[in-house]
């Protein structure tokens, strides 16, 4: 031997011989696309967002107004909605009976995190922001809009029906396009 140490692809004096492979760009993009999907995968599984139960869908009538039938609505039990009108806009809301018995009604998105449409989820008496984790009682949620709580939603109440009108229900589609 003359003292040089042989180079892993030539071969040891341990007799191994090892194969020495080049990372072609297709392979760099097959990796890239596998973690990316991974990543998306993940988001998906973990999103709390997409645990809310039921959504029910409801649509203007030809007079303008959206009546949703309250007589099954328990207490401290959130309801989503989805409205969705004749021009395709979409707009998600929430409806609660708090504990004392009074009605709660707000889009189900917040002024700071719209833009990421993850909306809200509920925690025993606790309505939770999906995006930034903060919480408000069930029995707080019209009292106004400021960073991670709920948009109020303008209604009124006949009787078992909640009455919400088309433009008030429309006012909220700027978190949800």
């Amino acid at each position: 031997m003359d003292g040089r140490r042989a180079h892993p692809a030539e071969g040891g004096a341990d007799g191994y011989n090892v194969v020495v492979t080049r990372l072609r760009p297709r392979h760099g993009i097959l990796i890239v696309a596998f973690f990316m999907g991974a990543v998306v995968l993940a988001e998906w599984a973990l999103d709390p967002g997409r645990h809310r139960g039921d959504v029910q869908q409801v649509k203007p009538g030809r007079d303008g107004f959206v009546r949703v039938d309250l007589a099954g609505l328990t207490p401290g039990k959130v309801r989503f909605f989805d409205f969705l009108n004749t021009n395709n806009q979409e707009v998600r809301f929430l409806v609660v009976r708090d504990r004392r018995g009074e009605l709660q009604v707000a889009f189900d998105a917040a002024e700071n995190d719209f833009k990421r449409k993850l909306g809200f989820r509920q925690e025993g008496d606790w309505l939770v922001n999906n995006k930034c984790g903060t919480a408000v009682r069930l029995a707080e949620v019209n009292a106004g809009t400021s960073g991670c709580r709920p948009a109020p939603l303008r209604h009124r109440l006949d009787g078992h029906t909640l009455v919400l009108q088309e433009a008030d229900v429309l006012s909220g589609w700027r978190f949800f396009h």
